[in-house]
């Protein structure tokens, strides 16, 4: 089978970086127009989606191997720094996951494209926006087709970068700037743990490459993959492996912004709306999911009793920010700690994938939580993208992120109000609605671990439905800003931006309706689990109709409490609530102040007690000795320097009197 075509849909928003950004950034004389930049960015990824779905079906509909498991095959790869026994690879790997990572990411940022033509028509720096963006596509797509952890890692800071970038769109804002830099450091600091954990595994293992459960083909003359020193990797199991994992999970739960590191992710909403639904949908906050989900293989073999650490963190970041989520007037912050729960959701299910109870590495119960994790990556790229899309056309409209602004525009934005509620009741889990399938299987995978956490993520799940319709109403029913809307008229989004609503509800829809129905009749062809699987082979997946039910249930009655409270044009009994409990509504408001608790530790604590001591000793002590030595040798040099007089009479009489002191130490001896 031909992928050798593969490595163009790195190069190709590589070369749209470069060909978008260079002029932009060299000469501003030479910049392209706004229109030919927006349409050579747009048609670089529209190829790169074409080739990613072509690589998608060709991949899933080839031959399965003897033993049931769909084949990687290496394309490409290279050895790009030889270290002694180890060395450093680059290339290209297709296996279940990456090549569904692939439809995800060129699906989600065409529509963000598309969709910035309309968002950003007229704004400074059109040209650098479109730059940016294929530049961060192009590093999560590397980041996603790593065929090792050190390529992995090397997008992983482009991913970084490009976010940085991006975030910081607005450089003449201070708020964005800000926003930038706290973004960058607090994944930055995490991902120092990332990076010790790989130098770990790969001094124990002898390797930097995966664990790979299925046959490896090498394509195109591929170097074939160091393989890892087995009986090292067991000797180390024991302690050093595992703590190589946790210290790589710490990294990614920097980058998925896993609490107490995600405190960069809402301050992130200061770049443009976009930009907050390509770093939200499809690429930064869920590489830390994805490299969990790569290197399952190892977690399961050599520490499997690690991925508690994995649920406890998960389940506390989800009840955490679904907590926060319900008290925010901001809509972009709302979807932004909603994501943040979401994704612990996803945290959570590959957490719950313990060894089987009969001793099996991987039984139903591992198969369905690793499977439910992607499931839930796949459904909340779409739907997530779409609330943040729909919510950049209400800013559009409104001029404003408060849901004071807005109310009652369902009926100046049809299209928008569609959409935004079908991507709404895909999140509550709502039957029919993609989100239904995924977040019931991993409740259903929750109980199997614990009834605790079993309930424990069926109550975020309830809360999620109420926040996200709290969101939903107030903005499209309740109280209207009649004062601000005579002013300037709400009125619907241009195509440019509608069609990406259009497409991703459809696709929410659709992906909904097949694997419900497959759940339920069980259609083998229609579950996820039949592509994807922690095992690699087909895996069905059977809804339990009692889970089924009862997250159904509680759903539609966090949807109709949502709807009793916030509904009408005035809401008493949501004034009551905060007139009743007006401290904990500012505590959830303002994030339970982790915000101010970091300032406190780094500015009162770390600043005061660590910085200044070492700064002291760095200004005071390794500055001053070596202060010290150059005014040692400068003293010395004055001190000699008469000795090289140029006056021959006086270099006579130092030789003489060298030769009579030389001579008579001789004879004395």
């Amino acid at each position: 089978m031909d992928f050798t075509y593969s490595i163009w849909i790195l190069l190709l928003p590589l070369i749209s970086f470069l060909v978008i950004g260079l002029p932009e950034f060299v000469n501003k004389k030479y910049s392209w127009s706004h229109k030919t930049a927006g349409l050579i960015g747009t048609c670089s990824l529209g190829l790169v989606t074409v080739l990613s779905y072509y690589t998608a079906f060709q991949y899933f509909t080839a031959d399965r191997l003897a033993d049931g498991t769909f084949a990687t095959f290496v394309p490409y790869n290279f050895t790009w720094l030889p270290l002694g026994h180890l060395h450093f690879d680059l290339g290209v790997l297709l296996d279940p996951i990456s090549v569904m990572m692939l439809i995800v990411i060129s699906t989600v940022s065409l529509m963000v494209h598309i969709y910035s033509f309309g968002y950003m028509h007229g704004e400074k720096g059109f040209q650098r926006y479109y730059a940016f963006l294929s530049l961060f596509t192009m590093s999560m797509l590397g980041l996603v087709l790593a065929t090792n952890i050190f390529q992995m890692y090397m997008f992983w800071e482009l991913v970084g970068v490009s976010s940085y970038l991006l975030i910081g769109f607005y450089y003449t804002l201070h708020a964005a700037v800000h926003a930038s830099k706290k973004a960058f450091i607090v994944t930055r600091f995490a991902d120092m743990f990332f990076l010790i954990g790989i130098l770990i595994f790969g001094y124990y293992t002898g390797s930097y490459n995966f664990s790979f459960a299925g046959h490896v083909e090498y394509l195109n003359g591929a170097a074939a993959f160091t393989t890892a020193d087995s009986a090292r990797a067991l000797a180390a199991g024991g302690m050093i492996l595992p703590t190589a994992l946790v210290l790589m999970f710490i990294g990614g739960a920097g980058k998925s912004a896993m609490f107490p590191l995600h405190i960069w992710l809402p301050d992130a909403m200061e770049g443009p709306t976009p930009v907050s639904a390509l770093i939200h949908a499809a690429t930064m906050v869920v590489a830390g999911v994805f490299q969990i989900a790569r290197l399952f293989p190892v977690w399961i073999e050599y520490a499997p009793q690690a991925l508690e650490v994995v649920v406890i963190v998960g389940a506390f970041t989800a009840f955490y920010a679904a907590a926060v989520a319900c008290a925010q007037s901001d809509i972009k912050r709302v979807l932004a700690f909603s994501t943040i729960s979401q994704i612990a959701f996803m945290m959570v299910a590959l957490g719950v994938c313990l060894p089987g109870h009969h001793g099996a590495a991987l039984d139903n119960h591992a198969q369905l939580g690793y499977m439910a994790s992607m499931f839930h990556l796949f459904t909340h790229a779409m739907f997530k993208a779409c609330l943040f899309l729909g919510a950049g056309c209400i800013i559009h409209a409104v001029h404003s992120n408060e849901m004071s602004a807005m109310g009652g525009l369902r009926k100046y934005m049809p299209i928008t109000h569609i959409t935004f509620l079908i991507s709404c009741l895909a999140i509550a889990g709502i039957p029919f609605f993609s989100g239904f399938s995924s977040k019931d299987e991993i409740i259903t995978a929750c109980f199997e671990y614990s009834p605790l956490c079993g309930w424990w993520m069926t109550g975020v799940a309830a809360m999620t439905a109420f926040y996200m319709f709290r969101l939903y109403y107030g903005i499209f029913w309740g109280t209207e800003n009649k004062e601000l809307h005579a002013h300037h008229t709400p009125h619907e989004a241009p195509v440019t931006m509608t069609f990406p609503l259009v497409f991703l509800s459809i696709v929410t829809v659709g992906v909904g309706v097949v694997t419900t129905l497959g759940g339920f009749c069980d259609w083998s062809w229609a579950s996820f689990g039949s592509i994807v699987s922690a095992a690699g082979t087909a895996y069905t997946v059977h809804f339990d109709p009692q889970v089924a039910a009862t997250s159904t249930v509680i759903a539609i009655l966090s949807i109709a409490l949502a709807t009793y409270i916030y509904k009408g044009e005035k809401q008493p009994i949501a004034d009551k609530l905060y007139a009743t409990f007006p401290r904990l509504h500012r505590w959830a408001y303002k994030r339970f102040y982790m915000d101010e608790v970091y300032q406190f530790v780094t500015h009162k604590i770390l600043f005061r007690y660590v910085s200044r001591p070492v700064q002291w000793i760095d200004e005071k002590i390794i500055n001053g000795l070596i202060d010290f030595t150059a005014w040692g040798a400068n003293e010395a040099g004055e001190t000699i320097r008469p000795w090289q007089s140029g006056d021959v009479r006086q270099y006579a009489v130092w030789f003489i009197t060298g030769t009579v002191a030389l001579t008579l130490l001789l004879l004395c001896l």
